[in-house]
């Protein structure tokens, strides 16, 4: 939705242009299902209170230069940690994050500043619904990575794109599920897939025919 209002002026349009535009996309990350590396970032994409909940496009310029000190230092994306105390993951780069205990309990994030995107929730869904997991949205330390399995990024784009390892101030965490996909994230990955394609049934209220 785009602000076209014949207007020069610091405020809201009066007038407003609404697309919808589909196209094929290939891999957010050249990765694909192979784990990726992140580090973490001092720099903050969007503050609690803001405008960082919402797919707003000024939002993503904030990333952009985080992005390519990330990219420099040989890393796929960074995670931004939450802005008040840089101390619990908030988000993935462009994506949302999410990992699995080493018990098998789904969790993800619990933040105001980012956004609460469908993919997150679809494997929230289907974790709970389809594999049986208890899933958790609640804060997730950047001091606890020991506690979690495999973690991961997810979104339109990337679906999921396991992480690897994490590097934090220097030290780098390795997750079990380093090398390649945990089990959990191919499950999940092939449910959320299957689905899309028309192969796995679909959760009722999931697909609608458009005339």
């Amino acid at each position: 939705m785009l602000g076209v209002g014949s207007n020069l002026v610091l405020g809201p349009s009066k007038e407003y242009l609404f697309l919808v535009v589909t196209m094929p996309v290939g891999l957010f990350f050249r990765s694909g299902l192979t784990p990726a590396e992140f580090c973490t970032t001092d720099y903050d994409r969007a503050a609690t209170n803001g405008t960082g909940a919402y797919k707003v496009g000024g939002n993503y310029a904030a990333a952009m230069y985080p992005n390519t000190l990330a990219k420099a230092a040989g890393f796929a994306d960074c995670l931004y940690l939450d802005p008040a105390t840089h101390t619990r993951i908030d988000e993935g780069g462009a994506a949302n994050f999410f990992g699995v205990t080493r018990d098998g309990v789904f969790v993800t994030p619990r933040s105001e500043s980012i956004l609460p995107s469908v993919t997150r929730l679809s494997l929230m869904t289907l974790a709970r619904e389809r594999l049986g997991m208890k899933v958790e949205e609640r804060d997730i330390p950047i001091d606890g990575l020991d506690d979690l399995a495999e973690a991961a990024t997810c979104g339109t784009a990337a679906i999921i794109t396991p992480i690897g390892a994490i590097t934090h101030r220097g030290t780098r965490h390795a997750f079990p599920s380093e090398k390649e996909a945990g089990p959990w994230c191919k499950r999940l990955y092939d449910l959320l897939v299957g689905i899309q394609f028309g192969d796995v049934a679909a959760p009722e209220g999931w697909i609608r025919n458009i005339d």
